[in-house]
Protein backbone atom coordinates (compact mmCIF):
# COMPACT_ATOMS: atom_id res chain seq x y z
CA UNK A 1 0.00 0.00 0.00
CA UNK A 2 1.06 3.59 -0.60
CA UNK A 3 2.02 5.88 2.25
CA UNK A 4 -0.87 8.17 3.20
CA UNK A 5 0.40 9.77 6.39
CA UNK A 6 -0.53 8.98 9.98
CA UNK A 7 -4.15 8.88 11.07
CA UNK A 8 -5.90 10.39 14.08
CA UNK A 9 -5.89 6.88 15.54
CA UNK A 10 -2.08 6.90 15.49
CA UNK A 11 -2.04 10.18 17.39
CA UNK A 12 -4.56 8.89 19.92
CA UNK A 13 -2.45 5.75 20.39
CA UNK A 14 0.55 7.79 21.48
CA UNK A 15 -1.56 10.15 23.59
CA UNK A 16 -2.87 7.12 25.45
CA UNK A 17 0.62 5.65 25.80
CA UNK A 18 1.88 8.87 27.36
CA UNK A 19 -0.85 8.58 29.99
CA UNK A 20 -0.56 4.83 30.54
CA UNK A 21 2.90 3.60 29.57
CA UNK A 22 2.30 0.00 30.57
CA UNK A 23 2.46 -3.46 29.08
CA UNK A 24 -1.29 -3.78 29.60
CA UNK A 25 -2.00 -0.69 27.48
CA UNK A 26 0.45 -1.78 24.81
CA UNK A 27 -1.02 -5.25 24.47
CA UNK A 28 -4.58 -3.92 24.45
CA UNK A 29 -3.74 -1.47 21.64
CA UNK A 30 -1.10 -3.41 19.71
CA UNK A 31 -3.36 -3.82 16.68
CA UNK A 32 -3.71 -0.03 16.48
CA UNK A 33 0.07 0.33 16.71
CA UNK A 34 0.67 -2.27 14.00
CA UNK A 35 -1.89 -0.89 11.55
CA UNK A 36 -1.96 2.86 12.25
CA UNK A 37 1.57 3.59 13.48
CA UNK A 38 4.06 1.01 12.23
CA UNK A 39 2.47 0.24 8.85
CA UNK A 40 2.63 3.89 7.64
CA UNK A 41 6.29 4.07 8.70
CA UNK A 42 7.02 0.84 6.81
CA UNK A 43 5.26 2.23 3.74
CA UNK A 44 7.15 5.52 3.97
CA UNK A 45 10.56 3.89 4.35
CA UNK A 46 9.84 1.54 1.45
CA UNK A 47 8.97 4.48 -0.80
CA UNK A 48 12.12 6.35 0.22
CA UNK A 49 14.46 3.37 -0.08
CA UNK A 50 15.35 3.73 -3.76
CA UNK A 51 16.85 7.20 -3.26
CA UNK A 52 17.84 7.22 0.41
CA UNK A 53 18.66 3.60 1.17
CA UNK A 54 17.17 0.74 3.10
CA UNK A 55 14.94 1.68 6.00
CA UNK A 56 15.01 0.32 9.53
CA UNK A 57 12.48 0.95 12.30
CA UNK A 58 13.75 1.27 15.86
CA UNK A 59 12.33 -1.09 18.45
CA UNK A 60 9.44 0.26 20.51
CA UNK A 61 10.87 -0.80 23.88
CA UNK A 62 13.03 1.65 25.78
CA UNK A 63 16.42 0.65 27.20
CA UNK A 64 15.74 1.23 30.89
CA UNK A 65 18.86 -0.47 32.31
CA UNK A 66 20.60 2.78 33.21
CA UNK A 67 17.62 5.13 33.30
CA UNK A 68 15.70 6.47 36.28
CA UNK A 69 12.63 6.53 34.06
CA UNK A 70 11.42 2.93 33.90
CA UNK A 71 8.63 3.54 31.38
CA UNK A 72 8.88 0.49 29.11
CA UNK A 73 7.81 2.03 25.78
CA UNK A 74 8.93 4.90 23.58
CA UNK A 75 6.27 7.50 22.91
CA UNK A 76 7.31 7.89 19.28
CA UNK A 77 8.12 5.71 16.31
CA UNK A 78 11.39 6.34 14.50
CA UNK A 79 13.20 4.94 11.52
CA UNK A 80 16.50 5.44 9.72
CA UNK A 81 17.60 5.30 6.09
CA UNK A 82 20.95 3.69 5.26
CA UNK A 83 22.08 6.52 2.95
CA UNK A 84 21.30 9.16 5.53
CA UNK A 85 18.05 10.06 7.22
CA UNK A 86 16.09 9.82 10.48
CA UNK A 87 12.31 10.16 10.76
CA UNK A 88 10.25 10.41 13.95
CA UNK A 89 6.50 10.57 14.54
CA UNK A 90 4.75 11.16 17.87
CA UNK A 91 1.54 12.66 19.22
CA UNK A 92 3.20 16.09 19.15
CA UNK A 93 5.29 16.28 15.99
CA UNK A 94 6.77 14.86 12.82
CA UNK A 95 10.53 15.29 12.56
CA UNK A 96 13.21 14.48 10.00
CA UNK A 97 16.97 14.82 10.23
CA UNK A 98 20.24 13.76 8.71
CA UNK A 99 23.95 14.11 9.33
CA UNK A 100 26.47 12.94 11.91
CA UNK A 101 24.71 12.41 15.24
CA UNK A 102 27.38 10.92 17.52
CA UNK A 103 30.74 10.84 15.72
CA UNK A 104 33.52 8.62 16.98
CA UNK A 105 36.55 10.40 18.44
CA UNK A 106 38.55 10.18 15.19
CA UNK A 107 35.60 11.56 13.22
CA UNK A 108 35.09 14.40 15.68
CA UNK A 109 38.76 15.32 15.41
CA UNK A 110 38.53 15.44 11.60
CA UNK A 111 35.28 17.39 11.78
CA UNK A 112 36.87 20.07 13.93
CA UNK A 113 39.96 20.30 11.75
CA UNK A 114 37.80 20.74 8.66
CA UNK A 115 35.64 23.40 10.31
CA UNK A 116 38.77 25.29 11.38
CA UNK A 117 40.29 25.07 7.90
CA UNK A 118 39.64 28.28 5.98
CA UNK A 119 38.56 26.68 2.73
CA UNK A 120 36.58 23.72 4.03
CA UNK A 121 35.17 25.62 6.99
CA UNK A 122 33.93 28.52 4.91
CA UNK A 123 32.30 26.11 2.48
CA UNK A 124 30.42 24.45 5.35
CA UNK A 125 29.45 27.84 6.76
CA UNK A 126 27.75 28.72 3.46
CA UNK A 127 25.92 25.38 3.34
CA UNK A 128 24.68 25.80 6.91
CA UNK A 129 23.48 29.35 6.20
CA UNK A 130 21.55 28.15 3.15
CA UNK A 131 19.56 25.44 4.92
CA UNK A 132 18.85 27.72 7.87
CA UNK A 133 17.28 30.23 5.48
CA UNK A 134 14.94 27.40 4.48
CA UNK A 135 13.93 26.94 8.12
CA UNK A 136 16.03 23.85 8.76
CA UNK A 137 18.00 23.72 11.98
CA UNK A 138 21.67 22.78 12.10
CA UNK A 139 22.87 21.67 15.51
CA UNK A 140 24.29 18.71 17.46
CA UNK A 141 23.10 16.36 20.18
CA UNK A 142 25.66 17.98 22.48
CA UNK A 143 27.64 21.22 22.42
CA UNK A 144 30.63 22.43 24.38
CA UNK A 145 30.26 25.61 26.43
CA UNK A 146 33.55 26.89 25.10
CA UNK A 147 36.05 26.14 22.35
CA UNK A 148 37.42 22.58 22.14
CA UNK A 149 40.98 22.15 23.34
CA UNK A 150 43.50 23.55 20.89
CA UNK A 151 41.11 25.97 19.17
CA UNK A 152 40.79 29.72 19.89
CA UNK A 153 37.67 30.94 21.65
CA UNK A 154 37.32 33.75 19.12
CA UNK A 155 37.47 31.51 16.06
CA UNK A 156 35.11 32.86 13.35
CA UNK A 157 33.31 29.49 13.25
CA UNK A 158 33.26 28.89 16.99
CA UNK A 159 29.55 27.97 16.93
CA UNK A 160 30.27 25.03 14.64
CA UNK A 161 33.46 24.09 16.49
CA UNK A 162 31.56 23.71 19.77
CA UNK A 163 29.21 21.14 18.24
CA UNK A 164 29.97 17.49 18.96
CA UNK A 165 28.48 16.37 15.67
CA UNK A 166 26.51 18.01 12.87
CA UNK A 167 22.81 17.42 12.28
CA UNK A 168 20.26 18.97 9.96
CA UNK A 169 16.82 18.80 11.57
CA UNK A 170 13.28 19.95 10.82
CA UNK A 171 10.24 19.35 13.02
CA UNK A 172 6.61 20.24 12.42
CA UNK A 173 3.63 20.19 14.76
CA UNK A 174 0.96 17.80 13.56
CA UNK A 175 -1.46 19.23 11.01
CA UNK A 176 -3.87 18.08 8.32
CA UNK A 177 -0.98 17.42 5.89
CA UNK A 178 0.70 14.96 8.29
CA UNK A 179 -2.39 12.79 7.79
CA UNK A 180 -1.74 12.63 4.05
CA UNK A 181 0.90 11.68 1.48
CA UNK A 182 2.10 15.30 1.60
CA UNK A 183 4.07 14.32 4.70
CA UNK A 184 6.46 12.38 2.46
CA UNK A 185 6.96 15.38 0.20
CA UNK A 186 8.07 17.56 3.11
CA UNK A 187 10.36 14.85 4.43
CA UNK A 188 11.97 14.45 1.01
CA UNK A 189 12.47 18.23 0.75
CA UNK A 190 14.47 18.23 3.99
CA UNK A 191 16.51 15.18 3.01
CA UNK A 192 17.35 16.83 -0.32
CA UNK A 193 18.35 20.05 1.45
CA UNK A 194 20.64 18.05 3.76
CA UNK A 195 22.50 16.34 0.91
CA UNK A 196 25.17 19.05 0.37
CA UNK A 197 26.07 19.03 4.07
CA UNK A 198 26.17 15.24 4.09
CA UNK A 199 28.45 15.33 1.06
CA UNK A 200 30.72 17.77 2.90
CA UNK A 201 30.81 15.37 5.87
CA UNK A 202 31.63 12.43 3.59
CA UNK A 203 34.46 14.38 1.99
CA UNK A 204 36.05 15.92 5.07
CA UNK A 205 35.14 13.49 7.87
CA UNK A 206 34.24 10.09 6.42
CA UNK A 207 33.80 6.80 8.23
CA UNK A 208 35.49 5.97 11.50
CA UNK A 209 38.69 3.93 11.41
CA UNK A 210 38.68 3.11 15.12
CA UNK A 211 37.22 -0.38 14.78
CA UNK A 212 39.93 -1.23 12.27
CA UNK A 213 42.64 0.05 14.60
CA UNK A 214 41.41 -2.18 17.40
CA UNK A 215 41.74 -5.42 15.37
Amino acid sequence: MAFKGWSDEAVKFFEGLEIDNSKAYWQAHKKVYDEQVRRPMDELLNELAEEFGEGKIFRSNRDIRFSLDKSPYKTNIAGTLSKGGYISFSAEALGVGSGMYMPMPDQLERLRRAIADDRAGRALEKLVAKVRVDGIDVSAHEELKTAPKGYPKDHPRIELLRMKGLITWKQWPLAAWTRSAKAKDRIVDVLHAAKPINKWLDTHVGETTMSMERR
